[in-house]
């Protein structure tokens, strides 16, 4: 061996130390919490100016809600006043901006309460139907999702994926009050196993958690089916075959967690519209929710209580979607640069 040949027998050079990164403003975490802490501070500006304007637009006078549609001008009047209804648009803007700020949200016409107390009040059982329906539609979803995806990969048992992707595009466009109706005839009136409304019972939650969650666990399958399909054309997942992995090693430990980010994201929007969509089914199932005391402030023309509610379910929904925003830039760091590009 010629000596410019000649192997090293010194000792080897030490391996460069990576520097720290420099926590930059337009990149990473901090670049993220301004970007959100904008967004979202744009979003509940919006939201107030929205839940305000939105009441002034109902028809109907409140004033005469409350007193009856005998009732003399003088005493219509006089409860307009009361009410501060007969101020400017901007008075009564400012007065709700420091019922806001208070924490009062306002106060019932129809009560003379704060209604801060009566969204405490009905909040938790919205809750109560909302939380459960979001787990159960995601342990309905991933396994059943991944598992046609598993079945039907590469053209694979397509009478399979035909028959899948028709019911479950039927169960997600579906609307919530629809399926509600069906499963209260089928399981209330026809079988007598469950009630069909009130929340007195455990058994009274059944239905409505059900009908709630039928149509977002079947749209989310569908994604989860799509997603586990490309996942499973990847070359690390070849590979990993070709290492003859166990099936249930294979899927649960290579492509599933592959999948979160996208169920991560379907999860805040399905949380999101759920919101909503209990509004319209509190009232099929009469049940004491934000839902149904809003259908009835509708009618009242209770003012301050619907825009409360529409308030705070409003800033549910931002907060929701931060949470998901978070929970996405820990699981993939890469959605810190440009929220959810990509996904």
């Amino acid at each position: 061996m010629s000596a410019g040949s000649a192997v090293p027998t010194g000792p080897l050079p030490a391996a460069p130390v990576r520097r720290a990164p420099r926590l930059r403003l337009g990149g990473g975490w901090a670049g993220f919490a301004v970007r959100r802490a904008g967004g979202l501070l744009m979003s509940m500006l919006l939201l107030v100016l929205v839940t305000f304007l939105i009441v002034p637009l109902l028809p109907g006078d409140p004033a005469r809600a409350i007193a009856g549609t005998n009732s003399s001008p003088a005493t219509l009047a006089a409860i307009r006043e009361r009410l501060n209804l007969d101020e400017p648009l901007a008075t009564r803007f400012v007065h709700y901006l420091g019922d806001i700020a208070s924490g009062r949200l306002g106060t019932s016409f129809r009560f003379d309460t704060p209604v801060a107390d009566i969204v405490a009040t009905r909040l938790p059982y919205t809750v109560q139907l909302v939380i459960p329906a979001v787990l159960l539609s995601l342990v309905i979803a991933v396994p059943l999702g991944m598992a046609v995806g598993v079945l039907t990969r590469d053209g694979r048992r397509r009478r399979l994926g035909v028959a899948f992707g028709t019911i479950a595009g039927l169960l997600a466009s579906a609307p919530v009050y629809v399926v509600a109706t069906l499963l209260i005839v089928l399981f209330s009136i026809s079988l007598g196993l469950l009630p069909s409304g009130g929340a007195t019972t455990p058994s009274a939650l059944v239905l409505p958690i059900a009908a709630l969650c039928i149509g977002p666990a079947f749209a989310i399958a569908r994604v989860v089916r799509q997603e586990t399909a490309s996942v499973l054309a990847q070359d690390y997942m070849r590979t990993a075959r070709g290492h003859r992995l166990g099936s249930v090693r294979l899927h649960l430990r290579h492509a599933l967690p592959n999948l979160v980010t996208s169920v991560l994201t379907l999860t805040g929007l399905v949380l999101t519209s759920l919101l909503g969509g209990t509004i319209i089914l509190e009232n099929v199932f009469t049940y004491p929710g934000l839902g149904t005391e809003v259908v009835q402030a509708i009618i009242n023309k209770d003012y301050p209580v619907i825009q409360g509610i529409i308030l705070v379910v409003g800033m549910l929904a931002l907060l929701v979607n931060l949470l998901v925003d978070v929970v996405l830039g820990i699981v993939d760091p890469r959605t810190l640069e440009g929220g959810r590009r990509g996904h």
